[in-house]
């Protein structure tokens, strides 16, 4: 028999989970996988879409975004009774990290890894430009906007003519804003379902890179639409980026450049992060499946294999199973000891419980990535913006 598996992720993603298959495969030579991958912005319309006609894939990489509307909806698999049999084994993980794939008493999702937030920087873009990186201990977002300042105004280009910049524009990123809201004390997502924040909010933050916006500092939108799915700092035209400390691997080999930094955040208390883990890239199954149990089974293997620990390493995020944690290579330098290391490195500063989406993340997530296109093209100011994705999120979330 087949199970169909579906993930997001690039290349890289895909040679590493075809590793993984060929393992499995070679212990259950009965179950076949047919295996397929997109970019992480085309993959959720392609599941809304399977979701309407009951014909999920068997197995999927799911998010923690997503997971909520397609639990309602009942999509999704409940995984307990496999756990209980043991079927999928979790005697390796924290139970407060199983606790986020747990809506209304149903398993429906588990985690594969855990990642947090970190800043990434290109040191070579830094150095062409004559730049600093701001000191990680302390550096506010007003230090960060001074960064992208000096490079982006040093003149500075590629061999092939294309200008370098310090960042592109980081407002325009759902989980940036989270992680702002938590270091001013504010609670994202209320217990009721209902946002913690209001329009006055989001225009303080987006306000955060106006002046850049205005000056022309920031990574021209043009030119990261047209790069797409790599952007301006994968190709090496951009000196930092905030993203999840597991896209080190994804960075490191679409750049081609080994020698990429992490830092800690900017913060607006010195030394206040206000950082949380976000469980990484669970592993649900269609309630429509046919097979549950061999998806069971391909799950467990997934999630559990010391193998498959040593070929993911911490391009997934660290693994959550300590078996797999174990297997991963932490040879001085490599990519895989430095996720590692960063997270050892600001386990103090991870000082808020991870927040937990409200029902429509996921679209309330893509309207503010569009409507920061609109913003970064001028056909948007911040008021405009608050008013615009408020009316979206109501919508959704009611």
């Amino acid at each position: 028999m087949t199970l169909n598996f579906t993930f997001w992720g690039n290349d890289d993603r895909a040679s590493r989970y075809q590793q993984a298959i060929d393992l499995f495969n070679e212990e259950y030579t009965d179950i076949s996988i047919t295996s397929s991958f997109a970019a992480f912005a085309d993959y959720w319309p392609a599941r809304t879409t399977e979701a309407a006609g009951r014909a999920l894939p068997d197995v999927m990489q799911f998010d923690l975004s997503y997971l909520r509307e397609f639990s309602e909806n009942g999509q999704l698999l409940d995984l307990a009774p496999y756990v209980e049999n043991e079927t999928i084994d979790l005697s390796g993980y924290d139970e407060t990290l199983l606790e986020a794939g747990v809506l209304d008493g149903k398993t429906i999702g588990i985690p594969t890894s855990t990642n947090t937030l970190a800043m990434f920087e290109n040191p070579n873009v830094t150095q062409a430009a004559g730049a600093t990186f701001p000191d990680d201990a302390d550096y506010s977002w007003e230090d960060l906007n001074g960064f992208i300042e000096d490079v982006s105004a040093s003149g500075t280009s590629t061999a092939d003519g294309y200008q370098l910049y310090g960042s592109g524009d980081y407002t325009g990123t759902f989980w940036f804003f989270i992680q702002w809201l938590l270091q001013n004390g504010v609670t994202p997502f209320n217990e009721d379902g209902t946002l913690g924040f209001d329009e006055a909010d989001v225009v303080e933050f987006l306000g955060l890179t106006a002046d850049l916006r205005e000056a022309d500092q920031l990574y021209p939108v043009e030119r990261a639409t047209s790069l797409l799915p790599k952007g301006g700092f994968t190709v090496n035209e951009v000196a930092s980026e905030m993203s999840w400390d597991n896209f080190l691997t994804q960075y490191t080999t679409d750049s081609g450049t080994d020698n990429l930094e992490m830092h800690q955040l900017p913060s607006i208390e010195p030394g206040e992060k206000a950082l949380f883990y976000k469980p990484s890239m669970l592993l649900s199954a269609g309630a429509n499946t046919e097979h549950p149990v061999e998806a069971a089974l391909f799950i467990n293997f997934l999630l559990t294999d010391p193998e498959v620990g040593t070929i993911f390493g911490t391009s997934k995020g660290v693994p959550a199973d300590e078996e797999q944690r174990a297997a991963v290579d932490v040879t001085e330098g490599s990519v895989d000891a430095k996720v590692i290391a960063y997270e050892e490195e600001v386990a103090e500063q991870v000082t808020e419980a991870t927040p937990i989406p409200v029902k429509g993340f996921g679209t309330i997530e893509a309207k503010w990535r569009t409507l920061a296109e609109e913003l970064a093209y001028g056909n948007l100011d911040p008021e405009g913006f608050a008013t615009e994705w408020f009316a979206e999120a109501e919508m959704a979330i009611s």
